[in-house]
């Protein structure tokens, strides 16, 4: 299949596996979406409690702990197989849920079981969507495609967000999770027209004799190359101080903080996204002029004040202003730190050092279940502001650790 004549020769687009890769992504994305607000909303309203909120966000990153070995397993089988695999489970885990919701048995404990055997699953999909992206796409197009690809999933922020809180509120729990099925079946199918060939000569991957001495291999890569290493320091920050406030506390703020409705959070939701989007688009056009390293720094630093002023904000208006900032100063780090780490991987580890950056994301269900008690205990404005603080402190820290390697133009975390 050749690419329609309005796309650019140049563009990621012009590349038949990542067209199949990117609508898969969205559908993936928009199931994913649509679950979390719908499964939030249900524990929040029925248990009112922001400790089982925490829970019920954390427990979608259970599988931190066993990312490396889907990036081990993509490495063996070839990451598009594992793929499949994992959005085949996504569908049926959401069959079950539906069936649950129909026939009236669905309960909190329930979902959250539920959320938790997902959970062992989901953490590893974004890495692996990377792997898939650096295996069959040229160099020169890479941040480009990153920053296409990231636009799949904070679109879905704002669509499956807004539909899921719509359709829920018309048609109810049950229709709303049929969507979700659809959805995740589309994913399923689209995957598999994604390429398991690569652009570039790569060479043939030698595995390890061993899983565990596979993975040993890939820890040692990145810790012998001191801006990947500094950007898995980053990684584990920005989950462990920033991302709960926009991943698992938002339904906690709609409902307790401006006490607004579940399309108010829908709202909160799709303003986060669509600042991501901007910045999606940003990094996209930027191409190979952008410097990944200080980009992630300096929005780090960004991200981390918004939060701080976020927290002091009361009302849902003001929260609809400052969020879509915060959108762009996340992912100006974030997808920046995944094109460090994917430029400077060696092409036989990939999947396994994209499983080993996923362990960072274990930052967010540690930051998540911290938050419950602090907000019961100081308020959401005083954990907000120390959250940041931490997060600004932190961030200095390893820019002075790793000057060198990451702050000057012609760094090697700064040189495509």
């Amino acid at each position: 299949m050749t690419a329609p004549r309005w796309i650019s020769p140049r563009s990621p687009f012009a590349i038949r596996s990542y067209r199949f890769q990117w609508s898969a992504d969205l559908m993936t994305s928009w199931a994913f979406e649509m679950e979390t607000l719908i499964l939030g909303w249900y524990i929040v309203v029925q248990t009112e409690s922001v400790l089982l909120v925490t829970v019920f966000g954390s427990l979608q990153f259970l599988g931190t702990l066993i990312a490396p070995f889907f990036g081990l397993a993509g490495d063996a089988i070839g990451h598009r197989t594992v793929m499949c695999l994992m959005r085949a489970a996504y569908a049926l885990l959401a069959v079950v849920l539906t069936a649950l919701i129909l026939t009236g048995m669905l309960t909190p404990v329930l979902a959250l079981v539920v959320a938790g055997v997902a959970g062992l699953i989901r953490p590893s999909d974004m890495g692996i969507r990377n792997v898939l992206i650096g295996e069959t796409m040229p160099e020169d197009r890479l941040t480009s495609a990153i920053g296409l690809s990231r636009i799949t999933a904070d679109s879905a922020r704002v669509g499956g967000a807004l539909a899921g809180a719509s359709i829920v509120a018309i048609l109810g729990m049950g229709q709303a999770y049929l969507m979700v099925v659809l959805f995740y079946a589309l994913g399923t199918l689209l995957t598999l027209g994604v390429s398991a060939a690569r652009v570039r000569d790569q060479g043939p991957a030698v595995m390890a004799a061993s899983p565990l001495r596979g993975l040993w291999e890939a820890a040692r890569a990145v810790w012998q190359a001191p801006p990947q290493l500094a950007a898995m320091v980053m990684a584990f920050l920005i989950n462990l101080t920033a991302y709960p406030f926009t991943l698992g506390l938002l339904p906690y703020v709609a409902r307790d903080v401006y006490g607004t409705t579940q399309a108010g959070l829908g709202y909160l939701v799709a303003a986060v996204a669509g600042g991501g989007i901007v910045a999606a688009l940003i990094l996209s056009r930027m191409g190979r002029a952008a410097q990944p390293a200080r980009m992630m720094l300096v929005f780090s630093l960004a991200w981390h004040g918004l939060l701080i002023l976020f927290g002091q904000i009361g009302s849902l208006t003001g929260g609809l202003l400052v969020l879509p900032l915060i959108g762009v100063a996340q992912m100006l780090c974030a997808l920046p730190l995944s094109v460090l780490l994917l430029r400077s991987a060696p092409a036989a580890l990939r999947g396994r050092i994209m499983g080993i950056r996923t362990l960072a994301v274990y930052g967010l269900p540690i930051g998540l279940l911290c938050s419950g008690p602090l907000i019961d205990h100081w308020g959401f404005p005083a954990t907000a502001a120390a959250y940041g603080t931490v997060g600004i402190v932190a961030t200095l820290l390893v820019l002075v650790g790793w000057r060198a390697h990451l702050w000057p133009k012609h760094a090697p975390g700064n040189v495509g």
